[in-house]
This record gives C-alpha cells, sequence and structure tokens, in this order.
C-alpha cells in the first residue's frame, strides 16, 4: 500500500519492527545498519504515513519504542487501527 512512496530506509526499519517487534531507536540503528540520522528520518516517515506506534518506555524514560501499528484485515481491504 504505502511501500511505493516510503523511502528504502523506512522499508527496512518498517521489516525489522514486523519481524522482531518493539524497539528504541537505538535497537533499530543496531539491527539495520543504518546511521543513526537515517533511522530517525524513518521513523518520521513512517510516523507520517500512520503506520508505527511510539510507545513510552517504562524502563527507561528517556527513550521512546516504536512497533507496527496493528493492521485488522476486513474483506475488502486492510484497516489500519
Amino acid at each position: 500500500m504505502y511501500q511505493q512512496t516510503l523511502p528504502p530506509s523506512s522499508r527496512t526499519v518498517l521489516e525489522i519492527l514486523g519481524s522482531g517487534g518493539a524497539m528504541t531507536h537505538k535497537d533499530l540503528v543496531k539491527k539495520s545498519r543504518l546511521a543513526p540520522r537515517t533511522v530517525r528520518y524513518a521513523l518520521k516517515k513512517l510516523k507520517e504515513h500512520h503506520l508505527i506506534i511510539e510507545k513510552f518506555n517504562f524502563r527507561d524514560a528517556r527513550q521512546i519504542i516504536y512497533q507496527n501499528r496493528p493492521v485488522i484485515v476486513s474483506e475488502s481491504q486492510p484497516v489500519l487501527v
């Protein structure tokens, strides 16, 4: 759906979140091997398209946890929650 309009870095981060679950920015940098600034840009684009959710990190309030937005699949088309 949005895959064609997303930059390659956003697609990479989205795949990592899809396979690895919720992660912090630091975790995403390690897993993707992208520069921290590139990961920030990728997360920004994913947030603009409402494809990820930001959660509060209770272990370390200085960090945000990112995860894929749940998708409800209906008969006609998928709907983002």
